[in-house]
């Protein structure tokens, strides 16, 4: 694994004794409450590996929960998150799923409200990093890095040229982009790195453009 710079190493500034079991936790409930775009009223976490074997000793429970409200990873609320989404009558369950995984620090956490929900797959790969390895059933690989926009679609000529078309026209640079689809002519989910947040307005006008059905975004 390649390390840029000593803060790879030794993990961003954070409440909690681990990057791997709070920092990037928090940063995977984080990305699942990003891609609902509100907030949730329910919560399944099933926990894998290293994950599901030291959730409660290290805090992982708790980052996680702290992801899903919003918090950074040095947001002091951190300590009291369990709490205050019980406050906030989000209900949550936590699971301790056996089944081998490619990584330990592997979550899957299913969030929603009255009208939507999203199943995210995320892994902890130390330092605080994370990959997002599957959205709503469809393969990605999103490293929370970088801004994002997550595009689902109708597998259509022109989908993908509406869109890119639309971040050219705003000056918005694509740093990573790939595109999965589940089957032919079947939806689509494109997945784009940026170099700068994505405003709203920007966003609206993807949801117009032709065979888009859903759009949400990451924010760094």
């Amino acid at each position: 694994m390649k390390f840029n710079s000593v803060f790879d190493i030794i993990g961003p500034v954070m409440i909690g004794p681990s990057s791997s079991h709070t920092a990037g936790a928090v940063r995977i409930g984080k990305i699942a409450r990003d891609f609902l775009g509100e907030d949730c009223r329910w919560a399944r976490i099933q926990l894998y590996g290293s994950f599901a074997k030291t959730y409660k000793g290290h805090g992982t429970d708790v980052a996680l929960v702290g992801g899903l409200l919003g918090f950074a990873t040095d947001d002091r609320r951190m300590r009291q998150s369990l709490d205050l989404a019980r406050n906030k009558g989000i209900k949550i369950d936590f699971l301790e799923d056996t089944a081998a995984t490619d990584h330990p620090n592997t979550v899957r956490i299913k969030i929603g409200n009255d009208h939507d929900d999203v199943e995210v797959v995320g892994i902890s790969i130390g330092g605080g990093k994370v990959q997002i390895i599957e959205l709503n059933g469809f393969s990605l690989r999103l490293s929370g890095n970088h801004p994002a926009v997550l595009i689902m679609h109708n597998d259509r000529a022109g989908a993908i040229a509406s869109v890119t078309k639309i971040l050219a026209k705003h000056q918005i640079n694509i740093g990573h982009m790939e595109v999965n689809r589940k089957d032919v002519g079947k939806e689509a989910l494109m997945v784009i790195e940026v170099d700068q947040n994505v405003s709203d307005t920007i966003l609206t006008e993807l949801e117009e453009a032709d065979h888009i059905i859903q759009v949400s975004k990451i924010v760094t």
